[in-house]
């Protein structure tokens, strides 16, 4: 399967948080494709600080859940604590990895849709951020 995330930061040294994820993720599969990195705001929670993004693509032969799981190791192992608050909204964080889009092995686009994991992800085409550089990616991968 080819896997597409989305990596972002909007505490501390940002660029490497995203290289240090890209590292971690690199491990789980092949043919490792990154996009250019894209500042953007906050999405659904307001802040002083910014975000940046990048997108990253992989093959593994890891199942989505199980891939789903390696990245909430990843994010705790970076330092990365909840993304929501006590209320539950969105906050700040060192690293926030997700799953935009899955292709199976004959390109298709893979579907899930189960209460942890959502693909392709419910805002793949909303945010400026996920859409940019999985469309840089798709791109270079064909």
């Amino acid at each position: 399967m080819r896997y597409y995330f989305n990596i972002g930061s909007n505490l501390g040294n940002k660029r490497l948080n995203l290289y240090r994820a890209i590292e971690e993720l690199s491990i789980f599969g092949t043919d490792c494709d990154v996009s250019d990195i894209i500042e953007s705001k906050p999405w659904g929670f307001e802040s002083e600080n910014g975000f940046l993004n990048i997108g990253m693509a992989i093959s593994s032969t890891i199942e989505p859940q199980e891939m789903l799981d390696t990245i909430h190791l990843i994010e705790q192992r970076l330092g990365s604590g909840s993304h929501r608050d006590k209320d539950g909204n969105y906050t700040d964080r060192l690293i926030d990895i997700d799953i935009m889009a899955i292709d199976d092995e004959n390109g298709e686009s893979v579907i899930i849709d189960t209460p942890t994991l959502k693909v392709p992800h419910p805002h793949l085409y909303d945010r400026e951020f996920f859409i940019v550089p999985y469309k840089q990616l798709k791109t270079n991968n064909l």
